[in-house]
């Protein structure tokens, strides 16, 4: 038997983490039946975190998808209030069948309208911003909210592809490419999470990142105002 076709669109935007993404299309790529689409609003070439990526489709090309993606980065800001971005991802959020996320794309889900009474995932740093649009945060590394999964911050993006591959082809397809891509994380350090951080090591990254918070808090209130 045949694999069901899968379209897959991951939504780009400018200042997207690029690991957001690439991780999660590692895994999902190599679903039976997947065929994946990776699209930014005009299409074409799009800088991303240091890289640029070429090839990509414009928004309005895409009819419909069965998972649309949407991952984080410090673009999400901008995107939140971009009315003609936020309006393809509502447009292909209403007939997909799994509409997910990671990191702070989370943002962009709420902010289009998506999450509202639903629970979900996000970077640590930023996850108390879901409740402005109605969500209700939750610390896991992996959040399934019926046709909803959310992943938290960056790596978390591959424990979500596997959660969902798992969700669309079963456990044992799952662990099959869990282990053809050897993913066995053995990090040397325990300072991924706040929780675990040395508190220094903490501070420090929110002194780095914090002039960034005010601006990024105030998108999200002004893209929750036009809900």
């Amino acid at each position: 038997m045949s694999a069901q076709p899968l379209h897959i669109v991951f939504a780009l935007y400018p200042g997207v983490t690029h690991l957001d993404f690439t991780g999660p299309h590692q895994f999902l790529s190599r679903l039976p039946g997947a065929r994946v689409t990776v699209a930014c609003l005009e299409g074409g070439e799009m800088a991303a975190d240091g890289l640029t990526f070429a090839g990509l489709t414009a928004y309005r090309d895409i009819a419909a998808c069965d998972l649309l993606c949407i991952p984080g980065g410090f673009g999400a800001t901008e995107a939140m209030l971009d009315a003609v971005f936020i309006g393809h991802i509502q447009r292909l959020a209403e007939g997909a069948t799994w509409v997910t996320s990671v990191c702070t794309g989370s943002l962009i889900l709420g902010a289009a309208g998506l999450l509202k009474g639903r629970r979900a995932a996000c970077h640590w740093a930023w996850r108390d911003q879901l409740a402005l649009f109605g969500a209700i945060p939750d610390p896991a590394r992996v959040v399934r909210d019926g046709r909803y999964v959310t992943g938290g911050g960056v790596t978390a993006g591959i424990d979500f592809a596997l959660t969902l591959a798992a969700e669309i082809a079963g456990d044992a397809f799952a662990q099959g490419l869990q282990l053809g891509l050897e993913y066995a994380p053995a990090p040397p350090f325990n300072a991924g999470r706040p929780e675990t951080a040395p508190p220094e090591v903490l501070a420090r990254f929110q002194a780095l990142y914090g002039d960034s918070m005010p601006a990024r808090r105030a998108a999200a209130e002004t893209a929750a105002a036009r809900l």
